[in-house]
């Protein structure tokens, strides 16, 4: 790999050093934006009406990849490489299919104030940047990352501080983007000093591919930054096992050092790592260098990823090949994040494959069909949520309020008079409205 760093950074500059090669502001400086840079640097030459529709594609969505990873794509094969399908256009994404979205999770719906987004009841989201050191081409949010490179202000950041603050059920921000690290580490230092400020946030995450696509990023300094901040999570996003360079390890060892938990979340992405020996090897790799398997993401609906989309069954073929295959921690959630705001569903092989009044039949990883035997008879508990009168020996510390049961929840909760979950807008409940209009 020395060999073809050296090649690339004298392409880029022949007075550059290699240590240059090191320094993600070198890196960033010199991201590759232009199909004629990018044939230069690899070798790779693209037919006149290929390229006629490789900077069709780019003038819609843009690219960018740093010289860290375009080092990686393995260019004898560069059609079949998974980095290449990650970091470079296809004139497939000018494919916009009827059901693809410009924001498929509805984002813009559930942000109640500019940068935030606000969908579970004790966590937010916060944009702080719009900016990555290399535009993804199955990037969820194509909508703002790369067609507007921006870094929100103080003012801006300020009042999703404030809106945070001001919603005392929040406990859980992660910080996204664009990718975060893509600030300055003294503008990070600031933001994490304001939200930690704040007393009822008790976890804050990053979540940030820099691990992957320029590992550099992660210094000393930076890590220093990161660990006066505790407790820090910070989720990542290898898709390939062969991402995970000497360089990516470094970097990892720097944060998990720090004392800093890891987390991966992958995407399932066609002709990437749609393989169960693929995946299995990342999910291997990852626990070696102390990142846990977190998500695997089928694709989201964005517009122009129909080709990197698989079924869902070959998800399901994957965590067949994992669960009881491998270490239960090696083993991430598969979901879909819903279509219209509707949050993380997961979607797993089925293990529960009957039940009745006290006993339930399962089957195991091997098709062994076994049967798990339940109380003849069970006093439940009865909880008015009443928390501050609770009797149980385990107190819960600090409990002041009454706890709002949200979604299936409530209709589980003793407390709640509840009976059942009907969406707004339906044929059928304008119908009642209109029954009740000429009663």
């Amino acid at each position: 790999m020395y060999g073809k760093q050296q090649e690339i950074i004298e392409k880029i500059n022949p007075r550059a050093l290699i240590s240059n090669w090191k320094n993600w502001k070198w890196q960033l400086k010199h991201c590759i934006r232009d199909i004629s840079t990018f044939e230069n640097l690899t070798g790779i030459k693209f037919e006149k009406s290929e390229r006629k529709l490789l900077e069709k594609t780019i003038a819609k969505f843009p690219l960018s990849i740093t010289p860290y990873y375009l080092s990686l794509i393995d260019t004898d094969d560069y059609r079949n490489d998974p980095f290449f399908k990650q970091s470079f256009p296809s004139p497939m994404e000018l494919i916009v299919d009827k059901y693809e979205m410009k924001d498929p999770l509805a984002e813009d719906k559930d942000s109640p104030v500019p940068g935030i987004i606000h969908r579970y009841p004790d966590r937010v989201l916060f944009h702080i940047s719009n900016i990555c050191s290399m535009y993804c081409r199955h990037c969820t949010r194509k909508r703002k990352v790369g067609d507007v490179d921006s870094i929100p202000d103080r003012v801006e950041i300020l009042k999703g501080i404030e809106y945070i603050n001001n919603t005392p059920a929040i406990r859980d921000v992660l910080l996204s983007g664009g990718d975060p690290l893509m600030l300055s580490d003294d503008y990070l230092d600031w933001i994490l000093t304001e939200l930690r400020k704040i007393p009822h946030v008790e976890v804050i995450r990053i979540g940030t591919r820099m691990p992957v696509v320029l590992p550099y990023r992660i210094t000393d300094e930076l890590v220093a930054v990161l660990k006066k901040h505790h407790p820090i999570w910070v989720n990542t996003h290898f898709n390939h096992p062969r991402a995970i360079t000497e360089s990516s390890k470094e970097a990892l060892k720097k944060l998990a050092d720090a004392g800093i938990p890891l987390g991966n979340q992958s995407v399932l992405l066609a002709g990437v790592n749609d393989c169960p020996r693929i995946m299995k090897k990342l999910v291997h790799k990852l626990v070696q260098n102390r990142v846990r398997p977190y998500y695997l993401y089928q694709c989201d609906l964005s517009e122009g990823l129909s080709h990197f989309r698989t079924p869902v069954g070959k998800g399901i073929e994957i965590m067949e090949s994992l669960i009881g295959h491998t270490s239960g921690f090696a083993v991430p959630t598969y979901v879909i994040d819903a279509p219209g705001g509707g949050g993380k569903i997961p979607v797993m092989p089925n293990y529960l494959i009957s039940w009745s009044t006290n006993k339930v039949v399962l089957r195991n990883y091997e098709g062994i069909i076994t049967t798990y035997k339940e109380p003849d008879s069970y006093e439940p508990v009865f909880c008015d949520r009443n928390c501050q009168d609770c009797k149980l020996q385990l107190k819960l510390n600090e409990a002041e309020e009454k706890i709002k049961a949200v979604g299936v929840a409530k209709l589980l909760d003793d407390f709640d008079d509840t009976i059942s979950l009907i969406p707004e807008n339906t044929d059928r409940m304008e119908r009642r409205a209109d029954r009740r209009d000429d009663e």
